[in-house]
């Protein structure tokens, strides 16, 4: 069975899924953006949990208790900051999708969303963000029995236009 792929315009937080991913820092303690945001919606027990875990290299993720969202659980990854593309940061972002989908399936997740990690305060490229996070997703989705639906939850129109297209290329 395939993996359903679909893009979502909106709020991350409100979305009744197993995990919603969180574009993290290293300190995994809230920062601002979506990571403020899913703090700030999942209660303090998320900060609390986030404490004793040690912070997240870029590329890594690690997985909490949802809290006060909709969502089950939290995955965070810390994406990378674009310096222009000449320091891996293409492979650290997919190592993101990639790592994060790996915890998915190891709860036997069937839903994800994850955010546009790494376009905004860090700075990556949208359309590129968005080709390598649909290209990741469709070449590692299906390794994960558990997972049914994958959301690319965007805050905004144009963001999601650009996912949009990004799933819209050929695999």
């Amino acid at each position: 069975m395939s993996v359903d792929l679909q893009v979502s315009e909106g709020d991350i937080t409100a979305l009744d899924v197993d995990a919603i991913v969180n574009a993290a820092n290293e300190s995994l303690l809230g920062g601002g953006g979506v990571d403020g945001a899913i703090h700030r919606a999942a209660g303090p027990r998320l900060l609390e949990e986030c404490c004793g875990i040690g912070g997240c290299p870029t590329g890594e993720a690690r997985i909490t208790g949802g809290y006060e969202l909709p969502a089950r659980h939290v995955i965070h990854t810390v994406g990378p900051v674009w310096h222009g593309g000449d320091r891996g940061e293409e492979a650290l972002l997919a190592s993101c999708y990639r790592n994060a989908l790996a915890l998915a399936g190891e709860a036997g997740l069937a839903s994800i969303a994850f955010p546009a990690i790494s376009t905004g305060v860090y700075r990556f490229p949208l359309r590129r963000a968005a080709e390598i996070a649909v290209d990741t997703v469709r070449a590692e989705a299906g390794g994960h029995p558990s997972l049914k639906t994958v959301i690319f939850c965007c805050f905004g129109a144009e963001a999601a236009a650009v996912y949009r297209g990004a799933l819209d290329r050929p695999a």
